[in-house]
């Protein structure tokens, strides 16, 4: 199938391309800069062309990813050139003008479908994502993304667009002015962030770092989304005077009417223990983590970094509060703790599998005539450290008893010492080693 990703060279389009290329779809990425647009199809290992129409003119789904202001132009120019039965999506954050304009614009049997991905380039898979889907009429494209995105457990949810851009005044609209107002009143107080988090508990600082995931976005794309949203206004505007109200209860020292506030407030949100276990598991996976990486220290481990998927393995020397040194081949590596995850033993084991040179052995053990082979060799191939193991010759005759036979397995390790192991095992196991 063939899938043009216009505006697929930055951000969630050239994500969107990489994940159809990884799922063998045929991908064509389109971008004004020729260079950043060759570059990326390079990396992707797709093809690109600085024509949007062309591109679209040749595809089954055409997928917009530009910017919210340039969206409504794009839908105009693209929608007449599409093919006949072939789908027309976008994935801006906005859908009531999108939504009316692709239904517009659209040849007919052209099918469109808007979409929100309710996340950004930086997730590493589709599982547990919500993606919004609001449909103005539900033709056959409709079903089988469905079925594609729920195969890749997605969560989807289908609304109207009107619904979907009243929900977002609130999800991005109000939240992210709320957190973009707090971390400019950081700045205008110059408060010593790094200071402030000694002083603080664990919400503090998950709060800190939920502020800078949304302040380090694109902030042309913010600034988009508070103002091409026709419902922000109201949100905003209910902001502001609940602000003030809060403002004049301290102000006036009204205790009463700021604990009932506070009070209704909290009733209002839809399950106040549920937010509490969730808010409990994410400072709890912090914490377990600092302990892992606390208890590892003078030990072999491996780091897989959460961007880049750089896996780094060697001993853990020390930690900080904020970084971690490992060594590896001589060499110490000073990497921060919050960009890396810690490989669990099943992971280290399996990449070391892949990336060391592996040492094969035979080993000749009697043992009695009645001895399965097979057996014995899947047993020693369980065993830790050991990689793979086969039954290599199976001997009867001189300087064998006659009730017995000398069984050879052939088994590969990754560590010498591991030989040790595998001799204490078959002599365990009632074997005599030849």
């Amino acid at each position: 199938m063939k899938v043009a990703v216009i505006g697929g060279t930055r951000g969630l389009g050239y994500w969107i391309a990489s994940y159809l290329k990884e799922k063998k779809q045929t991908v064509t990425i389109t971008g004004r800069d020729s260079l950043a647009g060759e570059t990326a199809s390079e990396l992707i290992g797709v093809s690109y062309t600085p024509n949007n129409q062309t591109a679209a003119s040749e595809a089954d789904i055409v997928i917009l990813s530009v910017p919210i202001e340039s969206t409504p132009q794009t839908i105009k120019d693209l929608g007449p050139f599409m093919k006949k039965g072939s789908l027309l999506m976008d994935v801006t954050s906005i859908k009531e003008e999108p939504a009316l304009l692709m239904q517009k614009y659209a040849p007919e049997g052209v099918e469109v479908l808007p979409a929100h991905p309710m996340f950004g380039p930086r997730i590493r898979s589709l599982e547990g994502q919500v993606v919004v889907l609001t449909p103005i009429e539900k033709g056959k494209w409709y079903s089988r993304v469905v079925n594609f995105l729920e195969s890749e457990k997605v969560r989807v949810l289908s609304t109207t667009p009107e619904v979907h851009d009243r929900m977002m005044s609130v999800v991005q609209g109000l939240t992210h002015f709320a957190y973009i107002s707090i971390a400019a009143t950081l700045k205008r107080l110059e408060v010593d962030l790094k200071e402030s988090r000694k002083f603080s508990s664990p919400i503090y600082s998950l709060m800190l770092d939920m502020i800078a995931r949304i302040v380090a976005q694109n902030p042309y794309l913010c600034y988009s989304i508070q103002t091409k949203n026709s419902h922000i206004k109201e949100t905003h505007q209910a902001f502001l005077e609940t602000f003030q109200e809060l403002k004049a209860m301290i102000e006036n020292e009204n205790q009463e009417e700021f604990v009932n506030a506070m009070s209704s407030a909290a009733k209002h949100l839809d399950d106040i223990e549920a937010s509490l276990g969730r808010s409990d598991k994410a400072i709890s996976a912090l914490n377990t983590e600092i302990r892992l990486l606390n208890d590892s220290i003078g030990q072999e481990v491996g780091l897989r970094h959460i961007y880049s998927g750089k896996i780094h393995v060697g001993i853990l020397e020390d930690l900080s509060p904020d970084f971690l040194y490992l060594k590896t081949n001589k060499k110490i590596l000073k990497l921060k703790i919050a960009n890396v995850e810690t490989l669990k033993p099943g992971e280290l084991f399996n990449w070391k599998i892949s990336n060391l040179p592996l040492k094969t052995y035979d080993i000749s053990v009697i043992f009695p005539k009645s001895s399965d082979a097979s057996l014995i060799a899947k047993s020693v191939g369980n065993l830790k450290g050991v990689v793979d193991a086969e039954v290599k010759d199976i001997y009867q005759g001189d300087q064998v008893p006659s009730n017995s036979q000398s069984i050879t397995i052939r088994y590969q390790v990754l560590d010498p010492e591991t030989l040790i192991e595998v001799e204490t095992f078959l002599r365990g196991f009632g074997g005599i080693i030849r």
